[in-house]
C-alpha cells in the first residue's frame, strides 16, 4: 500500500491546457502547496507566476520544452530551456524529436536532448531534465533507441507521453522503460492517470514520478 504522504512526493501536478488562465495557474500552485506535491508543471509563459507563488516552499516548478510535438528547432528548444530556467523552473520536460528518432537520425536526437541538458543546467545547476518519448507513436526498437540516447545525452528521466498524443501511459510502457534504463534513470508515467489505483499500478511497474492533472483526486483517493 502506498500512503498519501509517500505518493504526493511523486506527483507532478500538471496544467498544460492552452486556455489556462492566471487564476487557473494560481489555483494549481495553491493545490501543490496544500497537498505537498513534488512540483507543478506549467507552460513556459506561466513559469514566472508559478515561481513567485511557490517561492519559499519546497514545491518545485517544472515547465515544458518543445511541447507538445517535439519538432521545433534544436536551438529553439535549448533557448526555451534556458529561459524557463532563468525564470524559476528547476525541472523541464522536453519532447524528443519523434520524427528524427523514427527516421533513424540518432545523432540529431542525441544533440537535440544534449542541447537542452546543457542549456538548462547552465542556468540551473543540477536541474532535472525529463525527456518525453511519446511511446504511443513508437515501436519497441524505437523506444529502446530513445532510452539509450536519452541516457547518453545526460538527461535524468524518460517519460511516457505528453498527454496530447494518441494515448497516455500504460503499465506495459512503464515496465519496458524501467527494464531498459534500470536504476540509471528515472521513469515518469504521464497521460491518462486519473485515479489512485492507476497511479499505484504505474509505480508498481517502475515509475518513480507521476505526471497528472488529477493530482488532487489521486491524493484524496490515497490512504492516509
Amino acid at each position: 500500500m502506498i500512503r498519501r504522504s509517500e505518493l504526493v512526493k511523486m506527483i507532478d501536478h500538471t496544467l498544460l491546457k492552452p486556455q489556462a488562465t492566471e487564476s487557473d495557474v494560481a489555483g494549481l500552485v495553491e493545490e501543490g502547496l496544500k497537498y505537498g506535491f513534488h512540483s507543478v508543471v506549467v507552460n513556459p509563459y506561466y513559469v514566472p507566476l508559478a515561481a513567485r507563488l511557490a517561492r519559499g516552499s519546497s514545491l518545485k516548478v517544472c515547465s515544458v520544452v518543445g511541447f507538445p510535438l517535439g519538432a521545433t528547432l534544436p536551438e529553439v528548444k535549448a533557448r526555451e530551456a534556458e529561459l524557463v530556467g532563468r525564470q524559476g523552473a528547476s525541472e523541464v520536460d522536453m519532447v524528443i524529436n519523434v520524427g528524427a528518432l523514427r527516421s533513424g537520425l540518432d545523432d540529431i536526437v542525441l544533440e537535440d536532448v544534449r542541447g537542452v541538458v546543457r542549456a538548462f543546467r547552465g542556468v540551473v545547476p543540477g536541474g532535472v531534465v525529463k525527456v518525453i518519448l511519446e511511446t504511443g507513436l513508437l515501436k519497441r526498437e524505437e523506444i529502446e533507441a530513445a532510452c539509450a540516447l536519452v541516457e547518453e545525452a545526460g538527461a535524468d528521466f524518460v517519460k511516457t507521453s505528453t498527454g496530447f498524443g494518441p494515448r497516455g501511459a500504460t503499465v506495459e510502457d512503464v515496465r519496458l522503460l524501467r527494464n531498459l534504463v534500470g536504476d540509471r534513470l528515472g521513469v515518469k508515467a504521464a497521460g491518462g492517470i486519473r485515479t489512485y489505483e492507476q497511479a499505484v499500478a504505474m509505480i508498481e511497474a517502475g515509475a518513480n514520478r507521476i505526471g497528472t492533472s488529477s493530482g488532487v483526486k489521486i491524493a484524496e483517493g490515497a490512504p492516509e
